[in-house]
């Protein structure tokens, strides 16, 4: 069976509708979490040597594992750490990575009395276990993941899915969809490299394994041990190829950096670890991370081993932005308030569980470490998805994730398609909305654009729940509002002919008509014939309306008159008008009609684009 979408792990995602063969979509499936995948077809290959700019360093060796071998990390002053690598062979562990620019050491050790021995070394600051489990033997001769075999699709992308025209996407793309000179790193269970989708975005060049906590190069090795993490690279950057579906940036480049473990498609610290450092090397703008660093749900700071943790991770994060790189994270699957933790029941997660009492000081990372953008999700709609956690002062912004049979559509292993829910859904797509700023402004900094994120989100109001509280301005179920790809590119150039629009907000009553004007100048000649109307109504029940746009000279040009019992709330959509017939120039008009009593609403927002 499939368990509450608990957290944002692969395993434990939602999938409400899987698998596009060709044109035909298998609507209803689901997928089970019922414990690990097998990494069917993979083939054993001797691991690559880490790159020097990571200063990773791996003596350990095929025949040094044995049963019982755990991971730690020794954390000492960043710099020279060969006196403490030294200590660690000492004191019967051996060093499996080692990264010097932040001080972390990856070691592994049979003895139990290993971390404590370390403790007392000059120079260690701190040493904690990363896991409760062994590591696994994989690690020191990783398979290469399985290779899918591609089915080709004849569905044509839509431009219009509820997610991407709840952002205004569909808008932006008329700006600008993104530049290639844009890395987006992608850290989860890998990429499938060669989907029809995904493969003219890709780059390989900074593509890789950090399973384990070392970087594996070889080619290939960056390919998915799951779903999640090709799902997630389509909402981020699924080619604008006019088939399968489009990302939120499509002219950007996805690199995936592997920190999923096979079979168990977990995600612990020292993978986390080597996957900020990859990036902070590597020149990526923006990476996401749908995923917790396990096995721990929270890490807390009164924990030796936690505490290691957290300190491990926060390093390699802060070194990664201070090389330009932003931290995009989501908040997680389990309606928790992250502002006022009680009990943690869910961790280790890498054996058996246990009930604990937890505090505020107690940290869900990456997502709440200094700098790292927290995401909630958001249903279709206005609305908070009932799996999303939540936190005043600890959201940022929120995104839609999708909630039930309103799933996020994107991108699956082999060339398929399918819907997911979760927060793991929400954050790529404001990790697209990041790699859009950082096209339209290359010089932007991470705190530029984390600023950025912010300032121009759509401010989205606590429903009637007690427990969202803050302001319409940020609040703990939405942050400072809904990720917006429109304003993330307004300040562009705008595309040939001109970009027009108005936020003016204009009411509409019960059984009324109303106008929304906007004027149009210095464009040459007749509109287009591909006139691109983006159209934002506030209303509760949209089967009351009939919406048309109105050309300068008068004419009328019918958009939608919506079924009548078409009860779901506000238009988010952008239409298609054949207008060369009329002049470019002028004042144009939105019209809404509405045609029955109860419901009422207001034009949010339109533009044109000619």
């Amino acid at each position: 069976m499939i368990r509450h979408i608990s957290r944002r792990h692969p395993a434990k995602s939602i999938v409400v509708a899987a698998a596009v063969l060709g044109s035909t979509l298998a609507l209803g499936s689901t997928a089970t979490a019922a414990g690990p995948t097998p990494r069917a077809g993979a083939t054993p290959a001797a691991p690559a040597a880490a790159p020097a700019s990571a200063s990773a360093t791996a003596t350990a060796t095929a025949s040094a594992w044995a049963a019982g071998t755990r991971a730690h990390l020794v954390i000492t002053a960043p710099g020279d750490t060969s006196a403490v690598r030294t200590a660690v062979t000492n004191n019967g562990g051996s060093v499996f990575a080692s990264y010097d620019a932040i001080g972390v050491i990856v070691a592994h050790s049979t003895s139990s009395g290993f971390a404590a021995a370390m403790r007392g070394v000059a120079g260690v600051q701190q040493v904690g276990a990363t896991r409760t489990s062994d590591v696994p033997a994989d690690a020191y001769a990783p398979a290469l993941p399985a290779n899918p075999a591609q089915t080709p699709t004849t569905l044509t992308e839509s431009l219009t899915r509820w997610d991407m025209t709840q952002i205004k996407a569909d808008q932006a793309w008329a700006v600008t969809t993104g530049s290639p000179t844009v890395k987006v790193g992608v850290l989860d269970t890998g990429v499938d490299d060669r989907h029809q989708d995904i493969a003219p975005n890709f780059n390989a060049a900074d593509s890789v394994s950090c399973a384990y906590g070392k970087a594996d190069t070889r080619a290939g090795a960056w390919r998915d041990v799951g779903t999640h993490g090709t799902h997630v690279a389509g909402t981020i950057a699924a080619a604008k190829n006019g088939k399968g579906v489009v990302g939120v940036a499509p002219g950007v480049k996805i690199s995936s950096v592997r920190i999923a473990e096979p079979g168990t498609s977990l995600f612990f610290a020292e993978n986390t670890i080597c996957g900020f450092m990859w990036a902070g090397d590597h020149g990526f703008k923006v990476t996401n991370n749908s995923y917790y660093t396990d096995p721990w749900q929270f890490n807390c700071p009164d924990n030796a081993d936690q505490a290691a943790i957290i300190e491990g991770v926060r390093r390699a994060q802060e070194y990664a932005e201070r090389r330009g790189s932003l931290q995009i994270a989501a908040a997680g699957n389990s309606n928790l308030d992250l502002a006022n933790k009680t009990v943690d029941t869910e961790s280790p997660n890498d054996s058996t569980p246990v009930r604990r009492t937890i505090t505020n000081a107690c940290l869900d990372i990456p997502t709440e470490l200094p700098g790292v953008v927290t995401v909630a999700a958001m249903g279709k709609g206005n609305v908070k998805a009932s799996y999303s956690n939540f936190g005043n002062g600890v959201i940022d912004i929120a995104a839609p994730g999708g909630d039930g049979a309103s799933g996020v559509y994107s991108t699956l292993p082999g060339g398929k398609y399918g819907n997911m829910n979760g927060t793991s859904m929400a954050s790529p797509h404001v990790a697209g909305v990041a790699a859009l700023m950082a096209s339209a402004d290359p010089a932007a900094t991470p705190a530029d654009i984390r600023s950025r994120l912010g300032v121009q989100a759509t401010d989205v109001a606590c429903p009637s729940d007690s427990r969202c509280t803050g302001t319409t301005t940020k609040n703990g179920f939405f942050g400072e509002g809904q990720t917006d790809a429109l304003k993330a590119v307004s300040g562009t150039t705008p595309p040939p002919g001109g970009y027009f629009e108005t936020t003016t907000d204009v009411t509409i009553a019960d059984n009324a008509t109303v106008d929304s004007p906007l004027a149009v100048t210095g464009v040459t000649g007749n509109a287009p014939a591909t006139l691109k109307v983006g159209v934002n109504i506030a209303h509760t029940y949209r089967g009351d309306l009939v919406v048309s746009l109105v050309a300068p000279d008068g004419t009328v040009y019918p958009l939608e008159d919506f079924a009548d019992n078409d009860g779901t709330d506000n238009v988010s959509k952008t239409y298609t008008v054949n207008a060369s017939a009329e002049v470019a120039n002028g004042t144009w008009k939105l019209r809404v009609r509405d045609i029955a009593t109860q419901d009422t609403g207001k034009i949010d927002a339109w533009n044109l684009t000619f």
